[in-house]
């Protein structure tokens, strides 16, 4: 028996001097080469070098085979599109989790903190996505091992901090990622994420009707009745359009596009930062009222290919994250072909789309109660802030909410006390040692 335990200590031993052996093998390995360090560890990877910019030093496309099912092998695999921009393996990681397809860009926080940067396009979107959709596969939960498994391995190179990243739909999937692996990350950025309590929450409704003033609001509705009060005449520009722009509405025809357009265009104004005064007044003709619905709400929202394209989104909030209802008064009286308006018209068919209503209250209640180190970027006037989490006092969190900001507020776009602000609790997160690169001059 003493021998065996003996033999069983020397086996534990092994296992864990070999861990060490290989997690410093590839540090040693990225050193001197960061794509071999990669190919190390990502042997079933597809990795290629792709264009350079701004202060990295290498950056890479990874095509990596990843689990359909993390519970279940068997499932079968499809591939995953990963960026990665190289710096220094001592320097922190930016991680955005995008959440929908991946373009190859650099993120502010990765120039504010001469970072290197992971940039993982959600499963199923983009390149990642398989056809056709297996729609019971696109979870959250399944998303958030794609991370954990990513980040376990890459930390065998990279030494310095990691900083979780994301915008919109991408700052949620940060808040969730916290939520589940609150270990992996040491301080996370969402930048203008909703939780979102409903399958429709009416609290962005509420925030179109009490937001900015009221005149503007005003505005907004007769904008929104002159859309279908010149019904025949703005179907005629949609169509103009769509012939110009090889565009197609097979699956949701112009005249029903109209009708949504209308119904959302109040949404989309404030989640833009609008301008009251560039909204056509009645004296408008059809082509600059349709100009505008454009600009605003952007009648290719409701062409085929963007349809397609934004399945697995709309499959995600029926099912998972909810999203917001449409506000039918404005206009309720002029609608001919949208009776009962629902985000569910634009999520998959023969699909289920039963709603768990306790997803993303449960991320709600750690993000409150228990969600330190989160820095929340917020504009006051983003319709999406309406679903934004309010920390409690005695959480360690910063929300910064910039005075009427749109979904577009970055942390550059602050006043620098603000930013100053900001980059003090980013220091005492992360340490004072770490290099600030201000973002005071306008970036876009």
């Amino acid at each position: 028996m003493r021998l065996l335990k003996s033999f069983g200590f020397y086996l534990v031993f092994l296992l864990i001097f070999n861990s060490c052996k290989q997690q410093t093998s590839v540090q040693e390995i990225a050193t001197e080469n960061i794509q071999q360090a990669l190919e190390t560890l990502f042997p079933d990877a597809e990795i290629s070098s792709i264009e350079n910019k701004d202060h990295f030093k290498e950056s890479f496309q990874l095509v990596l085979k990843e689990p359909l099912d993390h519970n279940n092998p068997s499932a079968g695999t499809f591939e995953h599109y990963v960026y990665l921009s190289h710096f220094d393996i001592e320097k922190p990681v930016i991680l955005v989790t995008e959440g929908y397809g991946a373009r190859p860009r650099t993120y502010e926080l990765s120039r504010l903190l001469d970072a290197n940067q992971v940039m993982v396009e959600y499963r199923f979107y983009g390149k990642s996505r398989p056809e056709p959709v297996p729609w019971e596969y696109l979870k959250n939960d399944q998303a958030i091992e794609d991370y954990h498994q990513l980040v376990e391995k890459l930390k065998k190179i990279y030494k310095g901090p990691w900083v979780s990243t994301g915008i919109s739909k991408g700052g949620e999937t940060v808040l969730i990622y916290k939520s589940k692996y609150p270990e992996d990350i040491d301080v996370a950025v969402p930048y203008v994420a909703p939780l979102i309590n409903t399958q429709e929450d009416p609290r962005t409704t509420e925030h179109i009707n009490s937001v900015g003033e009221e005149a503007c609001r005003e505005k907004i509705k007769n904008f929104q009745r002159r859309l279908l009060e010149n019904r025949e005449e703005l179907i005629g520009e949609i169509e103009t359009h769509a012939t110009e722009k090889e565009m197609k509405f097979t699956q949701v025809p112009v005249a029903e596009a109209l009708e949504y357009a209308a119904l959302e265009f109040s949404f989309s104004f404030w989640q833009w930062g609008g301008n009251c005064e560039e909204i056509p007044d009645e004296n408008a003709n059809s082509k600059e009222i349709f100009d505008y619905v454009n600009k605003i709400v952007g009648i290719s929202f409701y062409s085929d290919k963007v349809y397609h394209d934004l399945l697995p989104s709309f499959y995600q909030h029926m099912v998972e994250l909810g999203y917001y209802g449409f506000d039918m008064s404005p206009v309720e009286d002029l609608l001919q072909i949208v009776k009962d308006p629902t985000n569910s018209r634009f999520a998959p068919k023969n699909t289920d789309l039963s709603y768990d209503p306790e997803y993303i209250k449960r991320v709600r209640d750690y993000a409150e109660t228990k969600g330190d180190k989160i820095l929340y970027i917020y504009g006051e006037y983003d319709t999406w802030g309406a679903c934004a989490p309010s920390p409690k006092p005695e959480v360690d969190a910063l929300k910064m909410v910039l005075k009427k900001g749109h979904h577009g507020t970055r942390i550059r776009h602050f006043s620098k006390e603000d930013q100053e602000k900001i980059y003090a609790k980013l220091k005492e997160w992360m340490g004072e040692d770490i290099t600030l690169n201000p973002l005071y001059a306008e970036e876009e």
